[in-house]
């Protein structure tokens, strides 16, 4: 694993389940261990005389000793107890580097682990002229190596509850995932409290700077919307079905798609996926994570999530590409405070291209875009039985001959405004580690 890691390089460290390898061109270790001498006890002769002042001097030496050799043991007692704790915590630690090391087994060739010290090279110790952005996880960071490659570093928040298990689940799982439509991970470093990703660096940031942008959202106009829409279905079908770990990502939304020089989509955030056995259908969770607006309703509720989720948080987000519009938030979308029972009613209207972002050019594209909206709907219907699997959706969408079938409602579809007149609730969720805002009409 050296050998595969450290080629080349200054220095590197390697932690496993019975070493610890390291080595630096610098000197990096600077231990001062306590070396605790005590003196032997020398075989006291009593004279033969034996008097009483005689007596005290045999005496008096021996107690001493006897008292000395009492400290000693007592003092080197309290230093190994000390000592223990210590070693405790470092092997806490070092089972957690431990830790991710094991679940690199089977990752890409080019994954690399590396120094705490590249890293802040890499980003000038971190400036704030090189933060690119604020996450849950932590900070992302733009670096660039010694050679030229610019990176992405992501940097865990000490004060993340989570972050460490999201830190692992990302190493453990896009280290052994490779598709065209999946952020890469580069390697990983993890020296003591330090747990950084880095990734490739993608110029574009995400998707939702581009399609909530009233700039921004004319640079795609709807061959670009079309092949971002199913470059993500790609890589989520890749996710479910024809990557070897069979994964669900959980947390699907326009924020966590980022985009390549060339506005090609790639699915990233895998910090609250789950892998799946090809005979559960579905998997309960006491814990619910997520973004509001794209969780599927038998998850939001009850915790129940499967590949149907995946598809549900698709659909949602293929109708914010389609129409420029969030699923939810602050603005009303028609009689609806959300996108999918406004994109709903114009659907029962036949007044498709309604739902359609205005700064669109949509000439020659209409049966495109109409289909498009109809597989975006059968996505979030209510029933996830009644959901396509990514399967069925890249065929729907890479068919001009398949008959679609008639959506039946989507999810949330009821929740509307009667009246003009709107109040805005923030509530926050610490069950489901989210905020939440509600619109009620008065």
């Amino acid at each position: 694993m050296a050998t595969d890691n450290f080629a080349g390089r200054q220095g590197g460290r390697l932690l496993a389940l019975w070493c610890n390898l390291r080595y630096d061109t610098a000197h990096f270790y600077s231990g001062d261990p306590m070396v605790t001498i005590v003196s032997p006890v020398k075989e006291v002769v009593p004279p033969p005389r034996k008097h009483k002042r005689g007596m005290i001097r045999v005496v008096l030496p021996l107690l001493a000793s006897i008292i000395g050799l009492i400290l000693s043991f007592i003092f080197i007692r309290r230093r190994r107890i000390q000592g223990n704790n210590g070693s405790h915590k470092a092997k806490m630690n070092m089972k957690e580097d431990e830790t991710i090391v094991w679940g690199l087994e089977g990752r890409s060739s080019e994954f690399m682990v590396y120094d705490f010290s590249q890293v802040l090279e890499a980003t000038a110790n971190f400036s704030d002229e090189k933060k690119l952005g604020q996450g849950g996880f932590g900070p992302v960071y733009k670096g660039r190596f010694p050679d030229g490659m610019e990176i992405a570093v992501k940097r865990l928040a000490s004060h993340s509850g989570q972050g460490f298990t999201q830190f692992k689940n990302e190493v453990q799982l896009i280290a052994k995932l490779q598709h065209t439509n999946l952020v890469k991970l580069l390697g990983c470093c993890s020296q003591e409290e330090e747990k950084i990703l880095i990734y490739e660096y993608l110029p574009n940031k995400s998707l939702d700077l581009f399609i909530f942008d009233e700039t921004r959202r004319a640079l795609l106009y709807w061959n670009r919307r079309l092949a971002i829409i199913e470059g993500i279905a790609q890589g989520l079908l890749y996710l479910h079905k024809h990557s070897r770990l069979r994964v669900i990502h959980r947390d699907l939304k326009a924020s966590n798609i980022l985009l390549d020089h060339e506005m090609n989509p790639k699915i990233s955030d895998f910090g609250l996926a789950k892998i799946y056995s090809t005979n559960d259908t579905e998997v309960n969770t006491e814990r619910i994570v997520g973004t509001y607006g794209y969780m599927a309703p038998e998850y939001a509720s009850e915790g129940l999530f499967s590949i149907k989720s995946d598809v549900f948080s698709f659909g949602v987000l293929t109708l914010e590409i389609i129409s420029g519009k969030r699923s939810s938030g602050l603005h009303r979308c028609g009689d609806f405070i959300n996108l999918l029972g406004h994109a709903w009613q114009l659907w029962k209207d036949e007044r498709w291209l309604q739902i359609m972002d205005a700064s669109l050019d949509i000439e020659n594209h209409t049966l495109e875009i109409i289909r498009c909206i109809n597989v975006a709907l059968l996505c979030v219907q209510e029933n996830a039985a009644d959901r396509p699997t990514m399967s069925d959706v890249v065929a729907m969408l890479s068919s001009e001959s398949m008959t679609l079938p008639e959506p039946k409602h989507p999810a949330y579809f009821h929740v509307r405004v009667t009246k003009e007149e709107i109040s805005v609730v923030t509530e926050s969720s610490g069950v489901n580690d989210m905020t939440v805002s509600v619109l009620h009409g008065r």
